[in-house]
């Protein structure tokens, strides 16, 4: 999911450079709420794993 994250944001970062605010605003607002979910799901899954006792495979 970060992947994804930052292959939105290059994309918005390259139309911004040609000039394309549309596009550049659409794919920075991607990249941002893909970011956010990976952050999330990385605490709740790091959380889990202390939970359960076992040690965090980061």
């Amino acid at each position: 999911m970060l992947n994804w994250a930052l292959i939105f944001l290059v994309v918005a970062i390259v139309a911004a450079v040609f000039g394309f605010g549309g596009i550049a605003a659409a794919s920075a607002g991607i990249a941002k709420i893909l970011f956010f979910i990976f952050i999330i799901l990385f605490a709740v899954s790091l959380i889990v794993s202390l939970a359960r006792g076992r040690s965090p495979r980061l």
